[in-house]
Parts: structure tokens; C-alpha cells; sequence
């Protein structure tokens, strides 16, 4: 596997030979950490933060922590000199001096894109707006294989904001390359997934869909649930955020009528769209979920460095 170099925006940016590697070199170091305490010493993280994050940021630092190196940037935008008025393009020139490796969260779409044209160092896009959010998508992957052996031949429920979810965006898109993945794509009409990449998976993957208001008819049948929380940070107005906001409540009750091996996950935060006594439930994977990513993202980081490992 050659990424040497490389940047990450979306993960269609990748193969999925080189995911699937990434996924595997994850479940080694997250077997053995012991082994890779030291294959990033020397190395630079540059985290630039203009949107907030707990554990996006927090996982890439700890990642980068484990494998010995060191980690600079900004959690807060205001800050920085962007609060000055400058500009991505001069933002990513000066920190790709300071670190060997950047990753960036932004709340427009495309603006990983735009500063991975100025960077000389491989730079990871840690979510832009509604768009994309590729190592979320290689938390989920690692998640799926974790606990479901292969990625394939799943029939996936999503349930609740389908619209500007870039989680979902990104790992819809994804799963969709791999072979026998069907989908339940379950949210009130106002929050269906855009028009354009439902087009685009069933042209390009012909994957089978469905699209549905109803969680409860669902569950009986399918092999992984994600749950997502209505974002209230991506409505104009607090009228719709509240008519929408509780639309789905999973509890445990709802889950009786569940395979026994359904695999429960959410890409946190949550609000109360998972009542808290779903946590007791083995099928609740959505905490180990959050610590398999960092194993994700040191495979991601030391594969792009090309490190020995």
C-alpha cells in the first residue's frame, strides 16, 4: 500500500483495496498499541479547527500521541489569524512549515478540498459542512468489521437526518462499493437523504434502497442500525429544529423485536435519540465505535507519513 504523500478529502479518494488495508492495519495496532508507540516520533499534527469537535480532534491528537509524535493547531478559529481575515490558501502555506501532516474541520463545503491544492504535506479533510467526513467513514468500516468479520452482504438501516448528515453522505457513498450492501434509509421527509447521491449510488453501485418514515417496521430486519441526531446547527430557523427533533427515539423496548446480533451505532454526539438504556444493550456499540477510531486514524496517518510499520 503506497499513500505516501497523499491527501484525504473523500473517500472515494481511496481504492477499496487501500481501505480495506487501512481497516486492517487498524484492528492490528488496536490488538497490539504496544507495538506502534513509537513509529511517529519526530512527527508533526497541524489540527486546524474552524468548526467544533470533540472527538474528530481529540481521536487524531491521541492517535498521533500513541505513535509518538506531537500535535499543534487551533480548536477555535477566533483564535487563529483567520480571526485577522486571513485566508486558507496563507493559513495551510505557514502550517505546512510546521507539521508533516494536517488535518481540518471547516464548515464549508469543499474547503479541504480548496486548502489541499496549497499544501505540500498530506492534509485529511475531518469534516466540511453537510459534505463529507472520510476518517468518521473509516471509524464506521473498522466498527463494521470489528464486529461483523466482513464488510458485505449487510442490510443497513440510517435513521434521522439524512440530509445534512455528512457521516451518512460519506459512508453511504462508501458502503455502497462494497458487495451485497442493501439500505434502509429511514427520516421524516424533510431530512431525506439529497436527491443527487441516491441517484449516484443506485446508478453508479446499483445497491437496493429504501427509503421509509417508519423505524419501528424496520428493525426486525436489519443488520446494522445508525442511528444519527437531528443537528440542530444546520436548520436557519429553531421552528423546524424543533418540529423535527424528536422524530426517532430508539429504546430499549423498540429493540425486542431485533436480531440478536443487530450491531447498534451512532457517530456521537448524541442528544436523545438513543435513550440511555440502550447502553446496556451488548448490541450498542457506539463507545467502542469512538475508540476504535483512533486506531483508524493512526493506520490513516502513519500509511500517509509512510512510516515502517
Amino acid at each position: 500500500m503506497n499513500l505516501l504523500g497523499r491527501h484525504l478529502i473523500d473517500p472515494n479518494d481511496f481504492t477499496l483495496e487501500e481501505i480495506q488495508q487501512i481497516i486492517n492495519l487498524g484492528l492490528k495496532i488496536y490488538h497490539n498499541p504496544q507495538n506502534y508507540t513509537e513509529i511517529c516520533k519526530g512527527k508533526i499534527l497541524g489540527t486546524l479547527f474552524y468548526e467544533p469537535s470533540t472527538r474528530t480532534r481529540l481521536s487524531f491528537e491521541s492517535a498521533m500521541l500513541k505513535m509518538g509524535g506531537t500535535v499543534l493547531g487551533f480548536s477555535d478559529a477566533n483564535t487563529s489569524s483567520v480571526k485577522k481575515g486571513e485566508s486558507i490558501a496563507d493559513t495551510i502555506r505557514c502550517m505546512d512549515d510546521y507539521a508533516d501532516i494536517l488535518v481540518m474541520r471547516h464548515p464549508r463545503e469543499g474547503a479541504p478540498l480548496l486548502a489541499s491544492q496549497f499544501s505540500t504535506v498530506p492534509l485529511i479533510n475531518g469534516g466540511d459542512g453537510g459534505h463529507q467526513h472520510p476518517t468518521q467513514t473509516l471509524t464506521d468500516l473498522i466498527t463494521i468489521q470489528n464486529y461483523k468479520k466482513e464488510i458485505q452482504n449487510l442490510k443497513v438501516a440510517f435513521c434521522g437526518d439524512l440530509l445534512f448528515g455528512r457521516t451518512v453522505h460519506s459512508l453511504l457513498k462508501t458502503l455502497s462499493r462494497f458487495p451485497g450492501i442493501s439500505f434502509v434509509l429511514i427520516s421524516p421527509e424533510e431530512l431525506r437523504i439529497p436527491y443527487h447521491l441516491k441517484e449516484e449510488m443506485i446508478q453508479n453501485y446499483q445497491v437496493e434502497i429504501i427509503e421509509t418514515t417508519s423505524l419501528d417496521e424496520h428493525l426486525p430486519h436489519i443488520d446494522i442500525l445508525y442511528m444519527t441526531r437531528i443537528q440542530k446547527e444546520r436548520f436557519f430557523n429553531e421552528e423546524d429544529y424543533v418540529k423535527l427533533k424528536d422524530s426517532y427515539i430508539l429504546t430499549r423496548k423498540k429493540l425486542e423485536n431485533s436480531k440478536e446480533d443487530l450491531l447498534i451505532m451512532h457517530p456521537l454526539p448524541r442528544v436523545n435519540e438513543i435513550s440511555y438504556d440502550v447502553d446496556e444493550d451488548p448490541r450498542a456499540k457506539y463507545f467502542q465505535q469512538a475508540k476504535l477510531g483512533v486506531y483508524v486514524r493512526m493506520a490513516l496517518m502513519a500509511s500517509l507519513l509512510g512510516v515502517d510499520i
